[in-house]
């Protein structure tokens, strides 16, 4: 029980991390952190952060490092803007055409560093500061928009309620009879069933895993660690879906956010693909030798960060509701620390998508937190570098000790 303890926390030392900067910051902010608009809006103004962390922990694994993922983001926002309102196109054709744009990006980016062997230091350098300047130019140092309303859609709509809303506490009602807002408490029932169905596939895939090591002669944690362990996620699960419900229901920007963290999961959990990059990673001679085509997987790589860093921009511009020439600034650093915080090793061949994720709500939870405590900005970022500095320490550490 001992030893299970033991793994556990470090497997979950990361989700713990999180709750417990929740719980300081929904003390701190005598409970704003917790009101369903400001879960929200932390999913939303973090959503562009995460997509893009999925990509960079691919690059970190690697070996490598994506300096441009901002610039890339603002220029290909800014595409999506001209298309869009200036040229009048389709919004989801400018979008198809957009992440295209990006595949080229990282596609030309990722070329340089497989097969001219320049460091992806300085090839992402130099795309940062080559599509920055591309934004200002094609800009000309003015804002873009407004977008149509089906692009808005992407980070600031809210999925359907195709139930109806069930009502568990009916409002109150003034002298006259009729109902007072904001009072009373009606949930979005969608949401609160996509809760149970996540619950639920999370309970039938955590046994599957565990009968699966149990038939091949694995050993296993104690049995009742097993279901402690998944009634606390369960329970962490409904409280958020709660939470949404309470307000407006799931963003739909969390369902992309939600299945391309699954897709991820998928690829480097179950793919031959994902395997070969954390073997690279870990030692790019011998991965060459085993007959991994090293060149070939970085090209890969490079062009899903691409695409990513694209989707981010669009994103980041539906939030918005404009592109604007300041946009991308600083979202590689956000990233980038994201990935770190999350686990994943400065030296490659060490990440979990999870951890990247989770990583990323850290760094969002901080900034919301500190935001609502009126902590200055120049504050806000000193703390943010020494948790940075702090989790690739640890990380260090660990491997010392191992």
């Amino acid at each position: 029980m001992r030893d299970a303890l033991k793994e556990n926390l470090r497997e979950y030392g990361l989700v713990l991390a999180l709750i417990v900067i929740m719980v300081f910051f929904q003390v701190m902010t005598n409970g704003i952190l917790f009101l369903p608009v400001n879960l929200t809006n932390v999913v939303l103004q973090n959503s562009y952060i995460i997509v893009m962390a999925l990509g960079m922990l691919l690059v970190i694994v690697a070996g490598h490092i994506d300096l441009s993922v901002g610039s890339v983001a603002g220029f290909v926002g800014a595409v999506a803007a001209v298309l869009m309102v200036d040229y009048g196109w389709n919004p989801l054709l400018a979008a198809a055409a957009c992440i295209a744009v990006g595949a080229v990006i990282g596609g030309a980016q990722g070329y340089f560093i497989a097969y001219m062997k320049i460091p992806s230091f300085i090839v992402t350098l130099a795309g940062m500061l080559v599509f920055k300047g591309l934004l200002l130019a094609l800009l000309g140092g003015r804002s873009v928009g407004p977008f149509p309303t089906e692009f808005q859609l992407l980070s600031a709509g809210f999925i359907p309620d195709l139930i109806g809303r069930w009502t568990i506490v009916a409002p109150t009602l003034n002298a006259s009879g009729n109902p007072i807002p904001n009072t009373g408490i009606a949930l979005h029932s969608t949401t609160m069933v996509i809760g149970v169905l996540v619950v639920a596939l999370m309970f039938y895939l955590a046994t599957r895993t565990r009968r699966a090591q149990e038939r091949h002669g694995h050993e296993t944690e104690p049995f009742g660690l097993f279901l402690v362990k998944n009634a606390i996620m369960a329970v962490i699960i409904m409280f958020l879906m709660y939470k949404f419900a309470s307000y407006r229901g799931l963003p739909n920007v969390l369902i992309v956010m939600g299945l391309l963290t699954a897709l991820f999961v998928f690829i480097t959990k179950r793919m031959t693909f994902g395997r070969r990059i954390f073997a690279m990673g870990g030692n790019i001679k011998a991965a060459a030798l085993s007959g991994i085509k090293t060149e070939r997987l970085t090209f890969y790589v490079f062009v899903i960060m691409g695409m990513l860093a694209a989707l981010a921009g669009l994103i980041y511009a539906a939030r918005l509701n404009q592109a604007t020439p300041k946009a991308g600034a600083g979202m590689e650093l956000d990233v980038i620390a994201a990935v770190f915080v999350g686990g994943a090793s400065a030296m490659g061949g060490v990440g979990e998508v999870a951890g990247a994720v989770i990583g990323a709500f850290i760094m969002g939870v901080m900034n919301n937190g500190m935001g609502i405590m009126g902590i200055n900005i120049d504050w806000q970022q000193v703390i943010k570098g020494l948790v940075l500095l702090g989790a690739v320490a640890f990380d260090l550490y660990n491997k010392k000790k191992a």
